[in-house]
């Protein structure tokens, strides 16, 4: 299942609605401290006045959020690494970790319920610290060597992203497996659904990341 995504304000939509459908939102509640889950049938803008928060501050964090639209892939090769590190290194850092918190959250509150996704969080955990690492790796040794015109040993450590590439994308059929396809089942709580959506985009944009790599990235320096 794809997040759903809504475009206009959000300030008569609930707090529960959001959070459930926007990936990335209940990092901004949790901040602010609203309550989107069992709390989270009241309006944005009364939630944000209960706590006495700026509505429109509000609005703009999670319009920043949703405006997350496909860029249009860079044609240098220092352009593209910058694309990937800003638009999937640091996506991956900042929400992978609330990935993880949200799906023992979900393991531990419906332990009993048939379909809960039991070993998510395990699994999540180990695909963060797997993704960290290659990520470090990356750019502290791949990308510079790349930026500098690549050398007669580039090969390898691109054999070796590649590798690690195919590694991601059995972890990912894994998560797929673990949360039913990201399907949450009928009256799953929102931060369930939350969860699901957020995994949804994780998916995507991993695969996007990967793609852009193996298939735009590294085939420019074949011939090293």
């Amino acid at each position: 299942m794809s997040p759903v995504t809504h475009t206009g304000g959000f300030q008569s939509r609930t707090v529960g609605d959001i959070a459930a459908t926007l990936p990335g939102a209940t990092r901004v509640f949790r901040r602010h401290k609203l309550d989107f889950c069992c709390g989270g049938d009241v309006p944005l803008s009364a939630a944000a006045a209960g706590r006495g928060l700026s509505l429109a501050d509000l609005e703009a964090e999670l319009a920043a959020l949703e405006s997350g639209a496909p860029l249009p892939v860079p044609q240098t090769t220092p352009d593209l690494i910058a694309h990937i590190v800003v638009r999937f290194h640091q996506a991956h850092r900042a929400e992978l970790p609330e990935m993880v918190r949200l799906a023992r959250k979900v393991e531990a509150v419906h332990a009993m319920h048939p379909g809960v996704p039991a070993g998510l969080g395990d699994h999540l955990a180990g695909m963060a610290a797997e993704l960290a690492s290659h990520m470090d790796r990356e750019e502290e040794v791949l990308f510079p060597m790349l930026l500098t015109g690549g050398c007669a040993v580039v090969a390898y450590p691109i054999a070796r992203m590649r590798l690690e590439h195919n590694e991601h994308g059995e972890a990912l059929a894994r998560l797929r497996q673990l949360a039913h396809d990201f399907e949450p089942p009928v009256g799953a709580c929102r931060t369930w659904q939350a969860l699901y959506a957020g995994l949804a985009k994780l998916t995507d944009d991993l695969m996007e990341h990967i793609h852009l790599e193996n298939n735009v990235l590294f085939p420019r320096f074949a011939g090293h």
